[in-house]
């Protein structure tokens, strides 16, 4: 198998689709030989697991939840990991450019021929062992990664839910700790219609007596995930209470801030992701860092100094200055308006937006055209993209009508740093695929289009 028909037999799984539940990633890590205690034998839950690092000794795991912020918790921590000394594994998703974005170690992406290797291996396993088992692209990946961390001596692996948590297939592990960022409202149609549901979802990651850490959540938010973390024994360690952030300055190239906690304290950190919001994701990062045994003030301040994250407010090209964030709700959207408005309170904003259909548009848009003088929809190659139009309709609506169409991300990028000039901004946001084909466009080489987030 090359890499290019690695890929196709990954995209292809997308048939399946989304099916969340534990007993195929159970089974299907089973076949794989993976050790007893980080998956369920195809048990609905994961309670009777005892040893967050029986049989996979000595690796412990974090495991992050929520709707916006994961992104950023999940690349601080491993940095700090990284700066610690610890052989540290990374997974996560949506990716920008390369499906091996998606699986790290110690900050070096999966090779193609890892990719392929082990894609081939879980795809004759669960043809071999499992004739009835229709496994979905992020099962795949999810086993694939479980993998890949067992074979290169991972002693510290970060582990992104890909939706929800509860069902989630990464909900095989018992972590050292578990981390539930802001939860707000996004996946409505696999998660549920309300918050409470939602967070309920989310909350189905804490496991018995695991310690959780929590960022600053939404009331019923909150009470619910107070609820499973009390019926699950688990110690909270919330943002406001336990520790907090104190922001001290902030630019385009990241921010500096105090973080506090009762005979804890570290000043003048540096974390190079900006905005305000990026303070209580970094101070996340060091409290899960924390309870899993790093002290060491000076591996949490390098850690956060040498933090990566694509598609964050990333700067992509100057003259005009040309910016992406993967903002595809209503919060995320709402964080970056700020943001802009904070650093750029002058500056001549031009939009690109391309959101999917089956997100919440009018909130993403309703938030970010006020920003803009003009904005260009665009649509991402992928089938779940809403179209131009369908945007512009929803613009109208609003009463925002200084707008344009453009059929393709790449030609709406180049119409926007036309309308741009020299002084201005053009940012781009909406959608991680968006995000993704704006910076291909410059980078080239990109694999994102197809891929589920």
């Amino acid at each position: 198998m090359r890499y290019d028909e690695a890929l196709k037999y990954l995209f292809g799984l997308q048939k399946h689709g989304i099916k969340l539940g534990l007993e195929n990633p159970g089974k299907l890590l089973k076949a794989l030989g993976m050790p007893k205690g980080i998956f369920p034998s195809a048990h609905k839950t994961t309670d009777h697991i005892k040893d967050p690092a029986q049989e996979f000794a000595p690796c412990r795991f974090i495991h992050v939840a929520g709707t916006n912020g994961k992104g950023s918790t999940c690349a601080a921590t491993a940095s700090i990991f990284r700066a610690a000394g610890f052989r540290t594994g990374l997974f996560t998703s949506p990716h920008l450019l390369s499906f091996t974005e998606r699986i790290s170690v110690d900050g070096v992406q999966i090779s193609r021929d890892d990719v392929v290797r082990l894609a081939g291996e879980v795809a004759e396993t669960a043809r071999g062992k499992l004739p009835d088992m229709s496994p979905t692209f992020f099962e795949v990946v999810t086993a694939m990664g479980f993998l890949y961390f067992r074979e290169r001596g991972v002693e510290r692996a970060v582990i992104e839910t890909g939706m929800g948590g509860r069902l989630d297939a990464t909900n095989v592990i018992t972590p050292a700790v578990s981390v539930i960022t802001p939860v707000s409202m996004d996946h409505m149609e696999f998660l549920g219609g309300t918050l409470e549901k939602i967070a309920a979802e989310k909350a189905g990651i804490i496991k018995k007596s695991v310690p959780l850490v929590l960022a600053p959540q939404p009331q019923e938010a909150m009470q619910v995930i107070e609820k499973q973390a009390a019926r699950m024994r688990a110690k909270i360690y919330a943002y406001g209470k336990e520790f907090s952030a104190s922001l001290k300055d902030i630019s385009a190239s990241g921010i500096q801030f105090d973080y506090l906690s009762p005979g804890f304290e570290l000043r003048d950190i540096s974390f190079p992701l900006p905005g305000r919001f990026q303070a209580v994701n970094a101070s996340v990062a060091i409290t899960a860092a924390r309870l899993a045994g790093i002290e060491d003030e000076e591996a949490i301040r390098k850690g956060l100094a040498l933090a990566e994250l694509p598609g964050r407010f990333e700067l992509l090209a100057e003259k005009p200055e040309t910016r992406l964030d993967g903002a595809h709700n209503p919060e995320a959207a709402r964080a970056l308006a700020a943001l802009v408005k904070e650093i750029y309170p002058e500056r001549k904003v031009i939009l690109v937006a391309g959101i999917m259909a089956d997100k919440d548009i009018r909130g993403v848009l309703e938030v970010l055209l006020p920003l803009a003088a003009k904005t260009v929809f665009t649509a991402p190659a992928y089938g779940r993209a809403a179209a131009p139009e369908l945007l512009a309709e929803f613009a109208s609506t609003l009463g925002y009508t200084e707008c344009e169409c453009v059929a393709t991300v790449q030609a709406a990028l180049a119409r926007a740093r036309t309308l741009a000039g020299p002084d201005g901004l053009v940012l781009v946001a909406g959608s991680f695929y968006t995000a993704g084909e704006a910076k291909e466009a410059f980078a080239g080489g990109g694999t994102l289009a197809g891929l589920r987030e």
